[in-house]
């Protein structure tokens, strides 16, 4: 088995983050997102890896190099970004038999890959709540019938999960027309390969689909939930540790500091004294939480510093971002709606009754600043001391 993961795209979505960073690269745990993806592939029994890279993808290739726990990895490059079918174009010529395609920034259980390898040619599914905004399944007698984009009317809340297993005929399809959205759509291609014969369905557990912020933080969540606590690092005999917690070599605890998990202590970081630190958590790597400073479900990127009498709630900050001292950011509206966030120019609901702020690279506060539910501030973003933020910046 082959796998094709796709990870040429710049993720708009999930600005700011990706202004500076490919979204493939951003971090799930101790590891970026599309890592988690090569590695269910690897334990599921690929024999080759194909990146699809694009944007940044430079930083793709240094952090894998040619091979990952011994399975091989090819590049293609997507000079591009012009559809998920033009992605597997230029896939296509490292591709020798049957094969799995799988988008870079979807997370699910190791075991439902397993099943879809074992059941090609086959298409993961997943159950979802809200169909009409999503690819929904049409199935038959164990069989995929037809894809519906985004239907108004769902004929049911079976989802495309982006996770498939294709013939190598389905690459004889990948002369489909642009989309109204002006994109080379691989369900186009899908479509043509359901027409040609017996496609089925595997339905993924613990899939999520890591598109906006919101879902970042959800799945470093998702992923904390399971880790095993280990202390490797500097943790001060009176710091209080509850939960899965993991502080990994080079890290510190200081005196005083309640950490309640689940929550992941990275090399380089310090935390303390006195803060608290609750879950789920990511403190990155040489990224600094200190004194009297609070943090509550929130993942702050390699660097970050939030040092002196500051609140952080359900948020994520960027690389070297600096929090001036007493910055808070508020994470709950006061009608309790969920907060909404504006992604690619639309206001749009995150689904959550909390949640902060997400904060580019680079992006440092005044003293006393407030930050508003739901704000976002480019990379290199600053404010005045005194400030309250309600709008983007």
């Amino acid at each position: 088995m082959q796998t094709v993961i796709l990870a040429a795209g710049q993720g708009t979505r999930m600005r700011p983050l990706t202004e500076t960073m490919p979204k493939p690269m951003l971090p799930v745990g101790d590891r970026p997102l599309v890592e988690h993806t090569v590695r269910a592939a690897v334990d599921a029994g690929t024999d080759e890896i194909i990146l699809v890279v694009g944007y940044e993808g430079d930083v793709v290739r240094e952090h894998f190099g040619g091979s990952y726990a011994g399975v091989p990895i090819q590049y293609a490059e997507q000079p591009e970004r012009t559809g998920t079918a033009s992605a597997l174009r230029v896939a296509s010529e490292y591709v020798d038999d049957q094969f799995a395609v799988v988008n870079g920034d979807v997370v699910y259980e190791r075991e439902s890959l397993v099943d879809l390898f074992r059941s090609g040619p086959s298409i993961g599914s997943t159950r979802v709540q809200e169909p009409s905004n999503y690819g929904i399944l049409e199935v038959g007698d164990g069989a995929v019938t037809k894809i519906v984009e985004k239907p108004a009317d769902p004929p049911g809340n079976l989802a495309n999960a982006g996770v498939y297993v294709l013939p190598r005929r389905a690459l004889e399809h990948l002369d489909v027309p642009k989309s109204e959205r002006g994109e080379y759509e691989l369900t186009d291609v899908l479509s043509r390969v359901i027409e040609d014969g017996h496609v089925r369905h595997v339905e993924l557990e613990g899939w999520l689909d890591v598109g906006r912020p919101w879902e970042l933080l959800e799945a470093n969540g998702q992923h904390l939930r399971e880790i095993e606590s280990n202390v490797f690092g500097e943790v001060s005999p009176d710091a209080k540790l509850e939960g899965r917690i993991v502080v990994e070599e080079g890290a510190t605890v200081r005196s005083g500091v309640v950490l309640d998990g689940p929550a992941l202590i990275r090399s380089g970081a310090t935390v303390g004294p006195n803060a608290y630190v609750r879950g789920p958590t990511v403190v990155g790597k040489d990224a600094s939480v200190g004194h009297g400073v609070e943090i509550k479900n929130s993942v702050l990127l390699a660097g970050a510093s939030v040092n002196h009498l500051s609140y952080v709630g359900d948020s994520v900050l960027g690389r070297n971002v600096n929090l001036g001292a007493g910055t808070t950011v508020a994470n709950l509206r006061h009608d309790d709606e969920p907060v909404q966030m504006t992604v690619n120019g639309d206001r749009v609901s995150t689904g959550r009754r909390k949640f902060g702020v997400v904060l580019g690279d680079g992006v440092r506060t005044g003293i006393d600043t407030s930050l508003n539910a739901g704000v976002t501030l480019s990379p290199g973003a600053t404010t005045e001391p005194g400030d309250v933020v309600t709008r983007d910046r």
